[in-house]
């Protein structure tokens, strides 16, 4: 008898356990139904720029400063304007006098937005700053490059409303349910002030290259054109687009600069295979080189700048950004990088231009340790990452 007492014991241990789970998961999923109620819906201040916010453009700028020319000549001394935006007021910064209404996009001269106009009883470093309300939802200068008058400025969303659209965009995709007990903020914890640093960085690089070479910057986005025609739902494209992308990043972990070298060679080969394979038009090879070419260094410039703040023991973060708590110091680079990597293995089947961001940001860290110099030739037209890659390493 001692046996079926034994199985009877061991199930009730079992079944134990299992309610102790269960009583643990309604338990987490309260707390974290509990947390959402309390998520803010719109900005903590709507009709100017936070302190927070005044504090992360300070340290933009003096990471700017700093750092900038290192991560790329030219860049550090570039005078660029910055747009930060919620869900009511676009905000401009580092325009010294009262800017022409509205803003225009790289593809078209059709004015957008309204009138700017100082922000009131208000300043930025000691200087005004200007703020221009947004006429529609729809109508923002978006998260890229615009032009004001005669000057290219970075834009991006603020931190504060950058987390708030993330959570309202993920809650609308889930049914009801689960929108109630989904853990938002620890999603959009990801995006901190580091981040966010960083992502203005990344379009301050678009604006920069609208101001040194505007040809350059309207042919990246003409490209956008063959965007429809691209295969990017094709599973042959996908499984071929996954062993460049697994090349690229067995690449980058190499222990030698032969090792990076001859893998580098093979995802130039790859990737002139699988063109082939695919019978890729020149419209459509130029899509891919001119996306990597934009978006891909705009995101190695911003990784760039965060490696380097982590890596220069010279370089000190600015003490007023001591007061925000999701500013970590450009310390948490390393986890940041790994996570960025993981990501770029996970961007074969994406349904954008994502997957040129990571492998043209993937090339440029590469020629960073293949072609000291290269960004030199970088900005001479016609020349695309991969091109700098093979005249290093050579193709097939």
């Amino acid at each position: 008898m001692t046996g079926p007492k034994r199985s009877k014991k061991y199930i009730l241990g079992i079944l134990g356990i299992l309610g102790g789970l269960l009583v643990l998961c309604i338990a987490v999923l309260a707390v974290s139904a509990l947390i959402n109620r309390g998520l803010p819906t719109q900005s903590e201040t709507v009709d100017r720029l936070s302190e927070l916010d005044k504090a992360r453009l300070a340290e933009l700028l003096h990471l700017k400063e700093s750092l900038g020319e290192q991560v790329w000549p030219g860049l550090g001394q570039a005078d660029i304007p910055i747009i930060l935006y919620n869900e009511a007021y676009a905000f401009l910064i580092e325009n010294p006098k009262q800017p022409p209404p509205g803003w225009t996009f790289v593809h078209s001269d059709q004015v957008h937005g309204g009138p700017w106009e100082p922000v009131p009883s208000d300043s930025f470093q000691g200087a005004v700053y200007y703020r221009s309300q947004l006429l529609a939802p729809n109508e923002t200068p978006q998260a890229f490059t615009v032009q004001i008058g005669d000057r290219w400025a970075a834009s991006m969303t603020t931190k504060n409303w950058t987390q708030i659209k993330l959570a309202s965009m993920i809650r609308d995709e889930l049914p009801p349910p689960l929108a109630a007990v989904f853990p938002y903020s620890l999603y959009t914890g990801v995006f901190n002030s580091d981040w966010h640093i960083s992502a203005v960085l990344h379009e301050a690089f678009h604006a920069y290259i609208g101001t040194v070479d505007l040809e350059r910057l309207k042919g990246s986005e003409a490209a956008t054109a063959f965007e429809d025609d691209y295969p990017r739902e094709d599973g042959g494209m996908q499984e071929d687009w996954q062993v460049e992308l697994d090349l690229l990043a067995e690449a980058l972990g190499a222990t030698s600069d032969e090792q990076a070298a001859n893998l580098a060679y093979e995802f130039l080969a790859q990737r002139e295979n699988r063109r082939n394979r695919h019978q890729l038009d020149s419209s459509l090879v130029d899509y891919e080189r001119q996306r990597e070419w934009s978006e891909g260094l705009a995101k190695y410039i911003e990784l760039e700048f965060w490696r380097q703040a982590s890596e220069n023991e010279a370089y000190e973060p600015l003490s007023s950004l001591a007061a925000d708590p999701d500013f970590n110091s450009y310390t948490t680079f390393e986890k940041q990088w790994n996570q960025e990597v993981s990501q770029m293995k996970r961007m074969a089947g994406d349904d954008g231009d994502g997957r040129f961001y990571y492998s043209g940001m993937a090339q440029a860290v590469l020629l960073d340790r293949l072609m000291p110099g290269w960004k030199a030739r970088a900005m001479q037209d016609g020349v695309f990452l991969e091109d700098l890659l093979s005249d290093t390493v050579g193709t097939k």
